[in-house]
């Protein structure tokens, strides 16, 4: 069984570096043309340069700052408003910093709300008349395993991820009837930048090594290892092709059995 994309056109957040240049680069290689998001345009450029082309496809990016969501709705709105299609949109974008939610000034949640919320309905909003047209869409959140389990340390997050899934399944119900899914894939321990910065911290509140807060975290995953990207891109990927057109509105954990609900 082979997932063919050609014909396809995807929209990538975050996708200059970790799971979501995984998820654009596996897109691509699938037969997807691709539009690379992120606020970093000469690491787009390089992203962008290296993504396999087979036949008529085409890739781009779009830099911007999802801090800023009048100015993604201009950048994505000028580049799909008129005559553009996107069949699949990959909602990626940084996690909100560490610490206990009670803690957190009240900026912080607006920010984040801002980052995640905010600008994923963005986004769709610009893309789903296009998928409505085509009777083809596939809406794609990378949130967190906190959906399913908050997790120590991560208020802001908890709390944000939280909501994002909750529109996600608002969305689901609402857009089943015109051939668009939408589902969350929960990632869990991923070998990222983002994790690197978050056990690094952990390291220095405990003041423990940080190979020493890597080990117990692994010791914590059934797998006993933490994920790489592209593991997280292939059910990206799934998600995204025909295969997937009955599933909708879920949580897709891929975490290696660390969640403890079902």
């Amino acid at each position: 069984m082979r997932i063919d994309l050609k014909g396809k056109h995807a929209l990538v957040g975050g996708a200059s570096r970790g799971i979501g240049r995984a998820i654009a680069e596996s897109l691509a290689e699938c037969g997807a043309s691709v539009t690379l998001m992120a606020r970093n345009g000469e690491l787009l450029a390089e992203v962008c340069d290296g993504l396999p082309r087979y036949g008529d496809q085409s890739h781009d990016y779009i830099a911007v700052d999802f801090d800023q969501p009048d100015e993604l709705r201009r950048a994505v709105n000028a580049r799909f408003g008129v005559g553009g299609t996107v069949h699949i949109l990959v909602n990626n974008t940084g996690g909100p910093p560490g610490g206990p939610a009670y803690a957190a000034d009240v900026a912080e949640f607006e920010t984040a709300f801002k980052r995640h919320l905010i600008c994923n309905q963005i986004l769709a909003q610009v893309c789903i008349p296009t998928m409505r047209a085509a009777r083809y869409g596939r809406i794609i959140n990378i949130i967190s395993t906190s959906v399913k389990q908050p997790i120590p340390g991560l208020g802001v997050s908890n709390t944000i991820r939280g909501a994002v899934a909750n529109w996600a399944k608002t969305l689901a119900t609402e857009l089943g009837p015109d051939g668009i899914t939408v589902n969350n894939i929960l990632p869990g321990a991923t070998a990222t930048d983002r994790l690197e910065s978050i056990m690094n911290k952990k390291a220095d509140k405990l003041s423990m090594s940080y190979e020493d807060v890597a080990a117990a975290t692994r010791r914590e995953i059934p797998a006993q290892r933490f994920a790489e990207a592209w593991e997280i891109a292939a059910a990206a990927v799934f998600l995204a092709s025909p295969l997937a057109a009955y599933i909708n509105g879920i949580n897709v954990p891929v975490d290696g059995g660390r969640t403890a609900s079902l």
